[in-house]
């Protein structure tokens, strides 16, 4: 990950005097999680960020550069729109018990502030949500995003953590907004003790409604892989790492670690840049009811294409069943 040098006083963007939310208040209408989808799709829009082999986002791509491949046979792409617009944002901010250790809490309030700050006001649009064992909305989608930096994040994490089962609900809050480019960020240290759903059936249900998972995971330095200040890693650690790797891929995003400052800016700037200027591509659904695998593909070999892994064409009962 890119370096960089951190030009803000990030503490001071923590607002102590602004009141605090409720830890661990369940959202009104909260939902327990489930996995349906829609009957049926008229007609099927990806979501595709372009990136060349020295990580680097890649702009202005045309519709001849890709390749539609829907459970392995072409399509034709019959609409295709690149450019800016406003994004729709929605942060997901884990304050389970297992954050309260080596002060990866702060590490995690400082990255919603500086999540902020990457957007436009009165153009973009963000929402917050908190979770430990409950999900709860602490701020509605709005372009005031003044109303998300003046909430005060102070707090004690505890609770069990329903990680990809917050991840499955707060996707579906963003799959519902118009905007063209839209995600999901989640700030998390990786650790789920208490989901019903499994990175699959969460990635199932972030592919259906195209809706990229961006995980960034705070940790200690000397739990960050390949960090200066790593010890000898844990075998756990690595499998959970690897997991939401994995998630994230699948749904078209990306996740980050951060165990300094310095990362957290990177990351942001960067995911920032790809959602800008993610490309929107649009085909018809093939007629076979059920899962369908999904495979976007580059004419040009030194390029690489993150999109969602699958969609749902007519009804069907289990999509997440499938292996990716």
């Amino acid at each position: 990950m890119r370096r960089s040098v951190l030009n803000v006083a990030i503490g001071a963007l923590l607002l102590a005097t602004t009141p605090a939310i409720g830890f661990g208040q369940q959202a009104a209408g909260a939902e327990q999680p489930q996995v349906t989808f829609k009957a049926g799709v008229e007609a099927v829009t990806v979501s595709a960020a372009v990136r060349d082999t020295r990580g680097r986002v890649v702009q202005g791509l045309q519709k001849a550069d890709f390749q539609i491949f829907d459970a392995g046979s072409p399509v034709k792409i019959s609409d295709f729109y690149v450019g800016e617009s406003p994004i729709s944002l929605a942060i997901l901010l884990d304050i389970s018990g297992s954050m309260a250790v080596g002060g990866n809490m702060e590490r995690a309030r400082e990255a919603v502030n500086l999540a902020t700050m990457n957007l436009r006001d009165s153009s973009d649009e963000a929402s917050l949500f908190t979770f430990d064992s409950k999900l709860v909305q602490v701020e509605d989608f709005t372009k005031d995003l003044g109303r998300i930096r003046r909430v005060s994040l102070k707090g004690n994490p505890w609770g069990q953590t329903s990680l990809y089962d917050a991840i499955g609900q707060a996707a579906r809050s963003v799959g519902e907004r118009a905007s063209k480019h839209r995600a999901l960020l989640v700030i998390t240290d990786g650790v789920d003790t208490g989901s019903r759903l499994t990175p699959p059936q969460v990635s199932a249900i972030a592919s259906e409604i195209d809706v990229p998972v961006y995980l960034l995971t705070v940790v200690n330095p000397a739990d960050h892989p390949g960090g200066e200040f790593a010890v000898l890693e844990n075998e756990g650690k690595r499998t959970e790492t690897a997991t939401l790797a994995d998630l994230a891929r699948w749904t078209g995003g990306d996740m980050r670690i951060a165990s300094i400052p310095a990362h957290t800016v990177a990351a942001l700037q960067d995911l920032f840049t790809e959602l800008r200027h993610q490309y929107l591509i649009t085909f018809e659904p093939g007629t076979r009811p059920g899962w369908h695998p999904l495979e976007v593909r580059m004419r040009k070999k030194n390029l690489v294409v993150h999109a969602r892994s699958g969609y749902t064409s007519g009804p069907s009962q289990s999509p997440v069943g499938s292996s990716r």
